[in-house]
């Protein structure tokens, strides 16, 4: 057996081993992402109703602009826009209970006073 012919082909093995588990990492990362709005999903139509009346009657008013089911901080997520261009999103439990709520600003982020 050549030894040197021995070496290349574990050389070759090696880079070829490095080359497919970089790609594997690669994919697996691309296929994540960073995005958490990719693995956001709303709230099916048989609970929206409900989720939408508690949090509306939290914020006293507004029009739903988002829902999310299993957000990372409660069972359901209702982002109500404000007449006054406010969001706040509302943190339900598995029984549509409030849990908290959170301001998010206005929809104009611009600084203007219009």
């Amino acid at each position: 057996m050549n030894p040197k012919l021995t070496r290349k082909r574990t050389a070759a093995i090696f880079a070829g081993a490095a080359v497919v588990t970089a790609g594997t990492v690669g994919a697996a990362a691309a296929l994540s992402g960073d995005d958490d709005d990719a693995q956001d999903r709303p709230i099916p139509a048989s609970q929206l109703d409900r989720a939408e009346k508690a949090a509306l009657e939290e914020t006293g008013g507004g029009t739903v602009t988002e829902t999310e089911v299993d957000d990372e901080e409660s069972k359901y997520e209702v982002e109500v826009t404000l007449d006054d261009g406010t969001q706040v999103d509302v943190q339900l439990d598995e029984n549509f209970e409030v849990v908290g709520t959170e301001d998010d600003g206005s929809e104009d982020e611009s600084g203007d006073d219009d």
